[in-house]
């Protein structure tokens, strides 16, 4: 199972605690990015992404993203070529025939393992009753003014133990994400040629591995 795209789908329900004061500047910045997510209807987004661990060889991977409403997302990978994490509106699908060929990992919406099949949601829901929010720092990314704010989870019940989230200052979309997991494992997430609110082909979110690939439920 590839684990810098599946991590990337997880979300976990987490319990509302009360809102933290809005006097940092990093909850005005999520609060916008907020408004924006509410008004987008689906985004398409080049990814590259990396994967730190000290345990073991350090992971790049890249491709497309896709969402669309709350439950239909997709990670399409050209590099490994073939790889594919799909969320179609019932299931979770992981595709990775270039760690284990010849199957397919197939676990319901409901219970899959995984913080979430909305990427802008799994942080932008609720944000300032879900996460301490404090914000970094300003940084140019591939041209583009962000600010970089710290997201920290109130509750316990979410997969990681913080994320920064760098958010374009002009379209308030995050351009660069990184993730510290519960095992000190750390992925970086970064998007470029950023698309909201554009048509994406249902067979996007429609799995099909070649013929004979054995489907495992979990």
């Amino acid at each position: 199972m590839r684990r810098g795209a599946l991590a990337l789908l997880c979300t976990l329900l987490a319990a509302r605690l009360p809102a933290q004061a809005g006097g940092d500047p990093g909850v005005v910045v999520v609060r916008r990015a907020t408004q924006v997510y509410q008004a987008i209807s689906s985004l398409q987004a080049n990814f590259h992404q990396h994967f730190e661990d000290r345990l073991i060889p350090n992971e790049d991977s890249k491709g497309v993203l896709y969402q669309e409403g709350k439950n239909h997302f997709a990670m399409r990978f050209t590099d490994p070529a073939h790889d594919a994490i799909i969320a179609d509106g019932r299931y979770l699908w992981v595709y990775t025939p270039s760690e284990t060929p010849g199957q397919v990992m197939q676990y319901p919406l409901e219970n899959h393992p995984t913080y979430g099949t909305n990427l802008l949601g799994t942080f932008l829901d609720d944000a300032v009753d879900r996460y301490r929010i404090s914000y970094v720092k300003a940084e140019t990314i591939d041209g583009h003014q962000t600010d970089a704010v710290l997201m920290e989870p109130l509750s316990n019940d979410i997969g990681f133990r913080k994320a920064t989230i760098w958010f374009d200052r002009e379209t308030s979309v995050p351009r660069r994400l990184e993730i510290e997991e519960l095992r000190d494992h750390v992925r970086v997430l970064q998007l470029s040629e950023i698309r909201t609110n554009v048509s994406i082909p249902p067979s996007t979110f429609v799995c099909r591995p070649p013929m004979g690939t054995r489907i495992i439920s979990q």
